[in-house]
């Protein structure tokens, strides 16, 4: 009977906590649907009142939009490539117990993570390489993940030496032990690198804020913070009376935008959550 009892309550608790985590996504999505003009009334929570596309055929129609949506899936995949590819490089270097120098290359690692130039020094550092207002702000900078080299460091410790011995015995370079031995090993790392790094890729935008003014090179979540600003600055009545009428408004733009930046990552996650847990575990506990 106790069982029973305890059984319920802990249902009852655990659904009250999905519906407070789950509704506000809900409610975004419903207010995409919904005209902006009778959003802006408010009472709206379970379905939506006035059913209309048009945010999303306004998002889509927006060139301003839809170039913001390709420059952050671009910046998300050459993103994450390339720092998956040089921080599992440089971090199978220096999990050689026999490396040269190894003990400076650590204590530089551990100096950068702990201390920083500022933005000023790394604004002039960018400024020197040339990229500013380029692309290549956007995924150069972030090609060497710091944390993720000492867990990749901790991981390829674990690997048995006598595979990459074998390999060097019939011949092969280091570069096809790595991608031939060590990265089909080291699936769950790469698979939970990817997720994190991808994820700040897609969520970052003070540096398309700070380091361009291209307006063909922002991204989206720049774009969300765009209208989010705008919606943040007082308006007359006059100009209250026009948004009230407008199908389309700040917020439902903004709550589309959302919508939209939301999808790419819950299409990738399924396939790489069973690689999550693991791949964080195996670098941590074997550190």
């Amino acid at each position: 009977m106790e069982d029973w009892i305890l059984d319920i309550l802990i249902t009852v608790i655990l659904l009250i906590i999905v519906f407070i985590t789950l509704y506000p996504f809900y409610y975004i999505l419903i207010i995409t649907f919904n005209s902006g003009s009778d959003s802006n009334l408010g009472g709206m929570y379970l379905w939506p009142r006035e059913f209309t596309l048009g945010n999303y055929i306004y998002f889509i129609e927006d060139p301003k939009w839809v170039n913001a949506f390709l420059v952050s899936i671009l910046r998300t995949i050459v993103g994450t490539v390339l720092a998956v590819f040089f921080t599992s490089m440089v971090a199978y270097g220096l999990a050689k117990r026999d490396l040269m120098f190894r003990k400076t290359y650590f204590f530089i690692v551990i100096v950068a993570m702990n201390f920083s130039g500022g933005l000023i020094a790394f604004y002039i550092v960018l400024k020197s390489l040339g990229l500013i207002n380029t692309f290549g702000v956007y995924v150069i900078p972030s090609m060497l993940n710091l944390f993720f080299l000492l867990i990749a460091i901790s991981f390829f410790r674990e690997i048995p030496d006598e595979l990459g011995e074998s390999a060097r015995m019939d011949g092969a370079s280091e570069l096809r032990i790595f991608f031939s031995i060590v990265v089909p090993v080291s699936m769950p790392l790469m698979a939970t690198m990817s997720l994190f790094i991808g994820s700040g890729q897609w969520n970052s935008w003070l540096d398309s804020a700070y380091f361009v003014q291209n307006e063909n090179l922002r991204t989206l979540t720049y774009r969300m913070m765009q209208v989010i600003n705008q919606s943040m600055v007082p308006t007359g009545d006059a100009a209250a009376a026009s948004m009230s009428r407008a199908k389309v408004t700040p917020f439902s733009i903004q709550a589309t935008a959302m919508v939209v930046s939301i999808v790419p990552i819950l299409g990738v996650y399924p396939f790489l959550q069973k690689y999550f847990v693991s791949g964080m575990m195996l670098g941590a506990v074997k550190g």
